[in-house]
């Protein structure tokens, strides 16, 4: 087992002379398939590359760990991180979070605001002929004109403030070989002009460009997609609001349109994405020799967001849930690709040799928990289709729900020797397992399913995400109605009472989601204190680029109807909404009172105050 290299000493060791990819990331550099840089490093490596990563390098003074491993032969990349670098740092209500749980000891100093785009320019100052290729979370959902929360503006593309050569959205894989093989058959060391050339020659799926107009590929055609100007969308909210619903529906399509805006006299260029991996493509992605540990360099040193995923396996990705306030979809795709069981298998095997392995897998899941080799019964409608979920307003007829093949995940795994027990850590889609299909085998299996799930992966607490309790509001988060939470809670309970468990069930609720009032809050509060609930696992609604939501959230308008949305924005009304959270504590009650009387909610004050 290997790390890729990160200074000129472990070059040394390997008796390279130069690189082919120079890898900045604004992570610590954890060898895991859950860490984007570690993927795109192997990625790359399996392709015969020299890759090296620099992890979180000091962007102050002289730039030493910029120029410590000299320029490479094809570009450099930016990996800025498995989060966006404003969520990772601050709260919805923009104070810094208590630790930055992708960096050592949780240190916030080891990583800039906007990471892709400092690291960019600093590339670009010091090697302006050598091109820089740009990707992750942060630079895919800001692909295009997008609204940024911490500065309260419209940007546009990040390629346009970056400086960078080259954007790639989405999962990396397929396009980053696609570009890594182009620029290799080239024989020689790649410049920024040549670089321009060749993707004007042979533009790249998946990935977007900054272009004079007589530099787009073809011209713009009649089946492009063109959005209104970034100008426009600066002046007119409404546009934006349009331009959003364009964007959504071609991510989630298996042909798209390619997507052209105007931004400051130059046109972003949006490629259509590749299709989802293919199983055998997952399964190389995973199979890749992560030593599934920290560097070295870290030695004694905590890395929560690795301590949290150590002991867990991703068994597929992707995520048809649609939820309007959710990057997931925008960033993986609707569609899912699960790892084969060979696959699953070998990961696990892995985990069972690491140090301090107990015999407890902490999730095996992925972005939703029960999603894994669910698809289109007729792949054909999925291939014409462009709803953004699934599952809302009600699942579709077309999608196959049968549990059974992550049932058979589930006991593969806990028939391993040195796997005591697996937990579901990832969050329960309640309304699949609920889902009447219309056919009794797999009925049938998804009452299995929830049985299993609830008596043997249960660490004594079992996260599920209703996010409300008001339908209208739920219809707006793209979230099934809160009577799905009864019947479920109703099994939950039953079961636990039948096999004499003491587990709890812990549900996710969210304030401050446009369209939701202080008034839905109360109502909330009240209906979950009938529910015995004293609520943990709750936030105010963040708005972060590329979600519905968020577009809803500042425009204030649905991109899809076009009609009006109420957001709470200011912190006074984000604070009258989530103190109903908290109305068990002391400290909040004189306030909660005097807002239900403004409200005329007498009938809430009893029901929340008064003793039965």
């Amino acid at each position: 087992m290997h790390f890729l290299p990160t200074t000129k000493k472990e070059l040394e060791r390997l008796n390279w002379d130069t690189l082919d990819v120079i890898l900045f990331s604004a992570d610590a550099y954890v060898d895991h398939p859950s860490f984007a840089a570690a993927v795109i490093g192997r990625i790359l490596e399996a392709e015969g590359l020299k890759v090296a990563i620099v992890p979180q390098p000091d962007w102050h003074g002289d730039y030493r760990d910029f120029k410590k491993l000299g320029r490479p032969r094809l570009f450099f990349g930016i990996a800025p991180g498995a989060m966006d670098s404003m969520v990772n740092k601050y709260t919805a209500n923009k104070r810094l979070r208590s630790e930055d749980a992708y960096s050592p000891d949780g240190r916030h100093d080891l990583r800039p605001e906007y990471p892709t785009i400092v690291y960019t320019r600093i590339l670009k100052e010091l090697f302006p002929d050598v091109p820089v290729v740009i990707g992750g979370i942060e630079a895919s959902l800001r692909r295009l004109t997008h609204y940024d929360y911490w500065q309260d503006r419209l940007m546009p593309t990040i390629l346009h403030p970056s400086g960078a050569d080259l954007l790639i959205y989405g999962m990396g894989e397929k396009p980053i070989i696609s570009l890594a093989q182009l620029l290799m058959e080239q024989d020689c060391e790649i410049d920024v002009k040549m670089f321009s050339n060749l993707m004007s020659r042979y533009p790249q799926k998946q990935t977007v460009s900054l272009l004079m107009k007589n530099e787009i590929p073809n011209g713009i055609r009649p089946d492009d997609i063109l959005l209104h100007s970034h100008e426009e969308c600066l002046h007119n909210k409404k546009a934006q609001a349009e331009n959003f619903r364009h964007i959504e529906e071609e991510s989630n399509k298996y042909e798209a349109q390619r997507i052209i805006q105007e931004v400051d006299g130059r046109y972003a260029v949006v490629n259509p994405p590749y299709q989802p991996l293919s199983q055998d493509e997952l399964d190389h992605s995973f199979d890749l020799p992560y030593t599934h540990l920290p560097h070295p360099k870290y030695k004694g040193k905590r890395i929560p967001a690795y301590e949290m995923i150590r002991f867990s396996v991703c068994l597929h990705r992707g995520c048809f849930g649609g939820c309007a306030f959710c990057t997931i979809s925008a960033h993986q795709g609707k569609f899912i690709t699960s790892r084969s069981k060979e696959s699953i298998i070998k990961e696990v095997k892995a985990i069972t040799q690491l140090p301090d392995f107990k015999g407890h897998l902490s999730d095996l899941g992925g972005p939703s928990a029960n999603m894994y080799a669910m698809h289109g019964k007729n792949l054909d409608l999925c291939h014409k289709c462009k709803r953004p979920s699934c599952i809302h307003p009600q699942v579709c007829k077309n999608l196959n729900t049968d549990h059974s093949q992550l049932l058979d995940i589930y006991h593969a795994v806990d028939a391993l020797p040195g796997i005591k027990k697996s937990f579901i850590g990832s969050g329960v889609r309640y309304d699949l397992l609920l889902h009447d299909t219309g056919d009794e085998h797999t009925n049938r299996v998804n009452r299995q399913y929830t049985e299993e799930l609830i008596t043997k992966h249960v660490s004594g607490r079992l996260k599920v995400a209703p996010e409300h309790t008001s339908d209208r509001v739920l219809d707006l988060m793209r979230k099934p109605s809160f009577k799905l939470f009864y019947d479920f809670k109703r099994i939950f309970d039953d079961i636990n009472r039948r096999k004499n468990l003491r587990q709890q069930i812990i549900p996710y609720f969210i304030s401050s989601h446009p369209g939701c009032t202080a008034e839905d809050m109360a109502e909330l509060a009240a209906i979950t204190k009938d529910l015995n609930f004293q609520l943990e696992q709750v936030q105010d609604f963040t708005p972060t680029p590329m979600t519905v939501s968020t577009e809803a959230w500042y425009t204030g308008l649905h991109p899809y109807t076009l009609q009006p949305v109420w957001s709470a924005k200011t912190q006074k009304e984000k604070l009258a909404q989530r103190q109903f959270f908290f109305w068990y504590k002391p400290s909040e009650k004189q306030n909660i009172l005097r807002l239900l009387r403004q409200m005329g909610r007498s009938d809430l004050i009893r029901r929340l105050f008064e003793r039965k």
